[in-house]
């Protein structure tokens, strides 16, 4: 079997984001499950994001431009060559034209991409939302596209907590604020302690990544409402929460479909338009309530879905099997398996080279 290795190019920076950074972590944990060796040529600030980046097994390679970027491209070609790549996995805002440009080095060329923004001349196109549909891509003939709630990217330590979320947890009610990778408008706080005012809500726990601009104020937050507003930045911490909260507050981003995958009722404020789509498809699937966009949801709003949401328990019964059934969380295993298949087709880059 072919065991050559794979490439990510995907950046991690205040200016693209977490979240494709994310996502791609979950892809290779699952690549490393099959034994393929996976490199990550990427941009990464702050820095010891590379230690979580190699702690896992993967190898960091730094870019020295931006994803997309000309400089980028030649280099991202060299790294290519040199690792005789079975595949490269883009997961970046870049143009057609990049991604021609991949594809002449006869590398089987995957796109991660939620945005439908441009023609995808990709061999396999991923979408690891559960929108926009197939209808809004425009895609080569030969391309693959695979999308939907059967190829969500869960990561595995989240999925492990589906048998303890089960059955709802014992009350008095703890509420979860889990805006994503990035919450680019800093609301995690503001949101945390509009529910702390809630006379149904005992306990709130903030969950923020280690990176996060606000964290060092998160924390004195937490320690001025101790015992009833807590932070989790570290995944065994976020784990803990989890499978004690009754209900979440999320942004339709990709933590909102892992919360579905293990059962979490949720209100949804999307922070960002990109997810507006993700978040829409939530609520038609009974998943989430979507409140609306950042900035047009009031107080009075939240407080009243809020109300709503904990005084029914068939509501939020509903909510989280409907969220399981929707998602299994088994989508790496099957993005694995699609690539794999995929490389079995593709002669490997070696023979591309001699053919020259």
């Amino acid at each position: 079997m072919n065991r050559g290795a794979i490439l990510f190019r995907v950046d991690g920076t205040p200016a693209s984001g977490y979240e494709r950074l994310s996502r791609c972590l979950t892809y290779a944990a699952a690549l490393q499950r099959r034994r393929r060796p996976t490199f990550f040529l990427s941009q990464l600030e702050p820095r010891h994001l590379a230690f979580a980046v190699k702690r896992i097994g993967n190898n960091w390679l730094e870019a020295d431009a931006p994803a997309g970027a000309e400089e980028d491209l030649e280099e991202t070609i060299q790294e290519v060559r040199r690792l005789q790549a079975a595949a490269v996995i883009v997961d970046a805002d870049v143009s057609r034209e990049y991604l021609c440009e991949l594809g002449r080095t006869g590398t089987l060329l995957v796109s991660l991409d939620h945005l439908a923004a441009i023609s995808f001349p990709s061999d396999l196109l991923i979408n690891p939302l559960l929108a926009p549909r197939r209808e809004a891509y425009e895609f080569a003939d030969q391309t693959q596209v695979l999308l939907g709630p059967r190829y969500a990217l869960v990561r595995p330590e989240v999925r492990r907590l589906r048998p303890a979320r089960a059955q709802e947890p014992a009350q008095p009610f703890r509420a979860l604020v889990a805006l994503g990778e990035d919450d680019p408008h800093l609301q995690t706080g503001e949101l945390a302690q509009l529910l702390l005012q809630l006379p149904k809500v005992e306990r709130v726990d903030m969950v923020a990544r280690p990176q996060h601009p606000q964290l060092a104020e998160l924390r004195q937050l937490a320690e001025a409402h101790a015992g009833r507003l807590m932070l989790a930045s570290e995944p065994a911490e976020v784990a803990a929460k989890l499978t004690r909260c009754h209900f979440a507050v999320t942004s339709g981003s990709g933590w909102s479909n892992e919360l579905a995958c293990i059962g979490i009722p949720q209100l949804l404020v999307v922070q960002s338009e990109a997810h507006w789509p993700n978040a829409q498809r939530l609520e038609e699937e009974g998943v989430a309530l979507c409140l609306g966009r950042r900035g047009e949801v009031t107080t009075g709003q939240l407080r009243q879905a809020v109300q709503a949401l904990t005084s029914d328990p068939l509501e939020r019964q509903a909510m989280a099997r409907c969220g399981r059934k929707l998602i299994d969380g088994r989508g790496p295993d099957r993005l694995v398996t699609a690539l794999e298949i995929l490389l079995h087709a593709v002669p490997p880059l070696a023979e591309f080279s001699e053919a020259a």
